[in-house]
């Protein structure tokens, strides 16, 4: 894997105006903290972000902060957005060392044919997309894959269902829900209609018509 270098303009001038001025020059504000070390507020290109983390690994991506010549390893912590135009307004990183295993957050993916939930009109509904584990940098995995082709209706997957890489371990509770089954949409429509009186052609409604024309005719 391709090293991954993001140069960073270090330390930067703190404060809301300039933070502004940084960004109408296409710059981003940041911070890197982490490993019992100061935190260094930086500012890091916009382009070069973006491009660093439209890898395959995301978010996860491993970098190597170039911090005016020191080099330094580093993940994003956090992204801040604007509530607007979703544009990156600031980012966070941390230190990370490449023997000291960390925690993240992987994305999930699901993989195979669930053949026994679709032949009895059903869906695989996914209710996480992402675990949180534990591994090296070098080790972090870009996804985790778990396959549902042997799920029948009524069955569920879990994260301790997820088979993990060699030097990953899951870091939250391996009972943590990732899919379920459950009818499709049409087929819990049509268990959920109720018929209502006063349908054309109903008993109900004929015999309720017939009691209004009685009523009627003897003046109550």
């Amino acid at each position: 894997m391709a090293e991954l270098i993001l140069k960073t303009n270090a330390p930067r001038e703190l404060g809301t105006r300039s933070s502004r001025r940084l960004r109408r020059g296409g710059q981003i504000p940041g911070v890197v903290y982490g490993l019992g070390q100061e935190s260094v507020p930086v500012a890091v290109d916009a382009r070069e972000l973006r491009s660093a983390l439209t890898t395959e690994a995301g978010l996860n991506a491993l970098l190597t902060l170039d911090m005016d010549g020191t080099r330094q390893l580093g993940l994003v912590k956090d992204l801040q957005h604007h509530p607007v135009r979703n544009e990156v307004i600031h980012v966070d990183f941390i230190r990370v060392d490449a023997d000291v295993e960390v925690e993240v957050d992987v994305r999930v993916v699901l993989v195979g044919d669930a053949s026994g939930v679709t032949n009895e009109d059903g869906v695989v509904d996914q209710a996480a997309f992402s675990v949180r584990v534990l591994a090296k940098p070098q080790s972090i995995p870009n996804e985790l894959s778990i396959d549902i082709s042997e799920m029948v209706m009524g069955s569920t997957l879990r994260t301790g269902d997820i088979q993990l890489p060699d030097g990953v371990q899951l870091a939250g509770d391996p009972e943590d829900l990732v899919a379920s089954t459950s009818m499709a949409i049409e087929e819990r429509i049509e268990d959920e209609v109720v018929d209502e009186p006063g349908v054309e052609g109903e008993p109900v409604a004929a015999e309720e018509s017939a009691d209004d024309t009685n009523a009627s005719a003897s003046g109550d």
